[in-house]
């Protein structure tokens, strides 16, 4: 009979991650963040400890920088931005995203802020200059 090794046991090499830099800004991507490998992180990206971003999710900081905070879960097809000022906005505008939130399948957030434990559920939008507070949920679908 064969033997099945266990994965706990078996050390995975890590894959090679979709991470570009755009000029000098480069992608930031803590070593025990999960980083789904059809995900796209360009620019000033920083993602921290235990957080996960999985399939198919493009986050881009071009004009200003994106920040996933420890232990935050950004779901398949999710896609975050950031503002500029070249629109005629009284600056560039990051993208923060706090500690344990969730945020649901094909969300879009840009240039917002999102509390600690904060919720955006599955296909919600959060416009530029946006706020979730601490706990705070955003509903499936909403804008």
């Amino acid at each position: 009979p064969r033997r099945l090794a266990s994965i706990a046991t078996r050390a995975l090499p890590r894959r090679r991650l979709a991470c570009y830099a755009l000029g000098d800004k480069v992608p930031d991507t803590a070593a025990a963040a999960f980083i789904a490998p059809s995900a796209s992180i360009v620019g000033s990206v920083d993602v921290a400890d235990d957080a996960s971003v999985w399939y198919n999710c493009t986050i881009r900081g071009d004009v200003a920088a994106i920040s996933i905070g420890p232990r935050t879960n950004v779901q398949d097809g999710t896609v975050m931005h950031v503002d500029s000022d070249a629109l005629g906005g009284s600056g560039s505008t990051p993208t923060v995203i706090g500690a344990d939130c969730t945020i649901g399948h094909m969300a879009l957030l840009h240039a917002c802020t999102l509390g600690d434990g904060a919720f955006v559920g599955m296909n919600a939008t959060m416009m530029s200059h946006t706020t979730i507070e601490p706990g705070g949920m955003l509903a499936a679908g909403a804008l």
